[in-house]
């Protein structure tokens, strides 16, 4: 359902790394975590949610892709 990309990002990615940078120390392999890009489920008309069998993808350009199916919670 979303798809974005670090252009449709509010901040851009120096400023981000700059402003946490302010508060820790950064290491190599450290991962700021940037929200969600448009496209929430929750903000559309109707609503609509994850459910068992559904698929999510996340690739990142050179760094590769991995993915998940949604599977139905067990008491």
């Amino acid at each position: 359902m979303q798809t974005g990309n670090t252009k449709t990002m509010i901040f851009p990615v120096k400023e981000i790394i700059s402003y946490v940078s302010e508060f820790m120390t950064l290491f190599a392999g450290d991962i700021i975590t940037t929200g969600t890009p448009p496209g929430v489920g929750s903000s559309m008309k109707p609503q609509v949610f994850l459910k068992a069998g559904d698929v999510m993808t996340l690739s990142i350009s050179g760094l590769g892709e991995q993915r998940q199916t949604v599977v139905p919670f067990k008491l």
